[in-house]
């Protein structure tokens, strides 16, 4: 795998990132160097949802309660990541959240890390199985050079070890969606089909992951509203079942929000 499969350019966007100056805090202000790709890695998906062995990766800083948590004052990012057994209760679960609200993850992790609602995809043979594991980092890392070359490879080679057929990737915030992007380019690049979760069009149409679901959702709520699980039912569902039909890169919209915001009118939830 070459870095220069995952960020295009990085030369150029190398040097955009060194004149750059972020603002207060995490402020990424208005200059800051969003990866720009032209081109996604595509591999298809070979095996019907029902039979694939469906990984899970959330940006949303997830760790077990009781072990060290994400270094989320590192001014370009911390670019390692944890294994998490899906066993874990979501009680022992901490949140290093970073760039995005946490009060929805606090209130129901299955907002940004839907090992729930797989689960009962699980069950219901929607998916073949979720897989034993899931990995979590924290995905507000400025330096998209260092997901690059630092975290993708060792995401990659964890991922492949379990013998992965397809991987759901859920970003956190804003800034999530360019780490999350890269992390999906790179798994692609190694013969894993992806499909990425998305509420911030514009920077996946930069970065340019394989295969994105888009919906009109907020950061912090990217697979679906707290306490609300057929709304991230809904979400997963339809995403999930684009990855087999897609034999090309490609943003697609989900319809989801459409029959929410029906609900809402009605005053159901």
């Amino acid at each position: 795998m070459k870095l220069v499969e995952i960020i295009e350019d990085i030369d150029g966007w190398r040097r955009r990132f060194e004149s750059w100056r972020p603002g207060a805090g995490d402020n990424l202000g208005a200059d800051y160097p969003f990866v720009r790709n032209r081109r996604a890695p595509f591999t298809p998906a070979r095996r019907a949802l029902p039979m694939l062995n469906l990984a899970l990766i959330s940006s949303a800083g997830a760790y077990i309660d009781g072990t060290p948590a994400f270094d989320t004052s590192a001014t370009n990012g911390d670019t390692t990541f944890k294994e998490i057994p899906i066993e874990v209760e979501e009680s022992d679960l901490r949140f290093a959240a970073r760039g995005y609200d946490s009060s929805a993850v606090q209130q129901d992790a299955n907002s940004e890390l839907p090992v729930g609602r797989l689960l009962e995809f699980e069950k219901n043979g929607i998916i073949g199985q979720l897989n034993p594991v899931y990995w979590s980092f924290c995905g507000f890392i400025p330096d998209a050079g260092r997901v690059a070359d630092e975290l993708v490879p060792k995401l990659v080679e964890r991922v492949r070890r379990y013998e992965v057929q397809a991987a759901l990737l859920v970003p956190a915030s804003v800034l999530c969606h360019q780490s999350v992007g890269l992390v999906a380019r790179g798994l692609e690049l190694a013969g894993i089909p992806t499909m990425m979760l998305a509420v911030a069009k514009e920077i996946v149409e930069s970065v340019r992951p394989p295969r994105v679901a888009f919906y009109d959702g907020e950061p912090g709520t990217v697979s679906g509203l707290p306490n609300f699980p057929e709304h991230q039912r809904r979400i997963l569902d339809e995403a999930l079942r684009l990855i087999e039909p897609m034999d090309q890169p490609g943003i697609r919209k989900l319809v989801v929000t459409l029959e929410t915001a029906v609900e809402k009118s009605r005053g159901e939830r």
